[in-house]
């Protein structure tokens, strides 16, 4: 749209006449400061200025719309009848004009420029656009990088951890065994087997996480009971950890359209972080239900050390790792990531429940009845 800005009504009648034959939509201000409200409530992609009028004149206007960040960059022709000398010129394009044009005009010149300083303020407006995306994405790209980085360090730490301590336990083991001490290389070849499941799961994470961001992650839906499921996922829990008291309220006596074995990491994943998390309690709970609308969902609360409200949204992000627990628990923050995918294509929910100091319940929720997910 086109904004003529003149005090006398018939001026501006005449050339609003002669623009809209040409097929632009015009708008109108009968005083500078009328044109400087208009400016800054309607998107203009051109002005034109009478240079004489009362109160704020054209060289005022054109100094003010050039102040604005938002309205720099509206091309300016100034019209004038009087003021026509070399100074007056001068003054216009120095305003910020980008053309003067004195009175009587030729509509053809006039529709001409019109339409190249149009076509100027697109193609620029367009490069602006462009090259505010271009700098968006050199943030995001500069972020992830950092993030990269961080996560190659973390990874580096948690991976050489576990390693460390079998390449340790290993040259116990051995020691003892040259000594013929049974029960002593018993314990050590035992500690050696915990620390390669901890460096198989962050192995495995690894993988399941390179495979969703790849798409790759496979998944074999089908019908099964939800109920024995889920006594089957606590059962290797309380097998692994004979220490820990796990106590399942509830009933969910339904049968769900899934893959077992993916939806068994979630479970398994919100029972160890439950344990890993509440070093300082025995108890944790498990809670099923069936909701309404043919919905089944379960719940794992602990007695640990909760998560501050505002970092709970960011807990199933990739590679994300609550601050204030990082350096006390290992992993690579990737296990609740990987927990949120596979929810998600079960067209399920999730989320997490806690307070700083009271534990924390972590949930998620997915049809007990619909069809075949593909």
């Amino acid at each position: 749209m086109i904004l003529i800005v003149d005090d006398k009504s018939e001026n501006l009648i005449a050339l609003k006449k002669i623009l809209e034959t040409h097929n632009f939509s015009v708008d109108t201000a009968l005083s500078g400061e009328e044109a400087l409200r208009k400016i800054l409530k309607y998107a203009y992609k051109l002005i034109i200025l009478d240079v004489q009028m009362p109160g704020m004149d054209g060289f005022e206007v054109a100094e003010a719309i050039v102040g604005y960040s938002k309205t720099k960059d509206i091309p300016i022709i100034f019209l004038s009848a009087v003021k026509i000398n070399k100074q007056f010129i001068s003054k216009g394009y120095a305003s910020g004009g980008r053309d003067y044009l004195v009175k009587p005009i030729d509509p053809d010149i006039l529709v001409l420029k019109i339409r190249t300083f149009i076509k100027l303020y697109e193609q620029t407006d367009e490069l602006n656009r462009i090259q505010a995306a271009l700098l968006e994405e050199i943030e995001y790209r500069k972020e992830a990088e950092s993030k990269k980085d961080e996560f190659i360090s973390i990874a580096s730490h948690e991976l050489n951890t576990p390693l460390t301590s079998v390449k340790g336990y290993l040259q116990l083991a051995e020691k003892s065994f040259e000594k013929d001490n049974k029960p002593h290389t018993r314990m050590y070849l035992d500690r050696t087997k915990t620390q390669l499941n901890k460096l198989n799961q962050l192995v495995a994470d690894l993988l399941n996480t390179s495979k969703i961001i790849s798409g790759s992650l496979e998944y074999h839906f089908k019908e099964f009971d939800f109920e024995p499921f889920v006594d089957s996922a606590i059962d290797i829990i309380q097998q692994s950890y004979p220490g820990k008291h796990i106590i399942k309220t509830g009933l969910a006596d339904v049968k769900i359209q899934g893959d077992p074995l993916r939806l068994e990491q979630v479970v398994l994943n919100y029972l160890t972080n439950a344990i890993k998390y509440s070093p300082d309690s025995n108890d944790i709970f498990v809670e099923v239900a069936v909701l309404p609308a043919n919905k089944v969902t379960l719940r794992v609360r602990d007695k640990g050390i909760g998560i501050p409200k505002e970092k709970q949204d960011q807990l199933f992000d990739k590679f994300y790792r609550v601050e204030e627990s990082s350096n006390r628990f290992q992993g690579l923050g990737m296990g609740l990531y990987i927990c949120a995918e596979i929810i998600r294509r079960h067209g399920g929910t999730f989320g997490v429940e806690s307070e700083p100091g009271h534990g924390a319940t972590f949930y998620f929720t997915v049809p007990s009845h619909k069809e075949k997910l593909q």
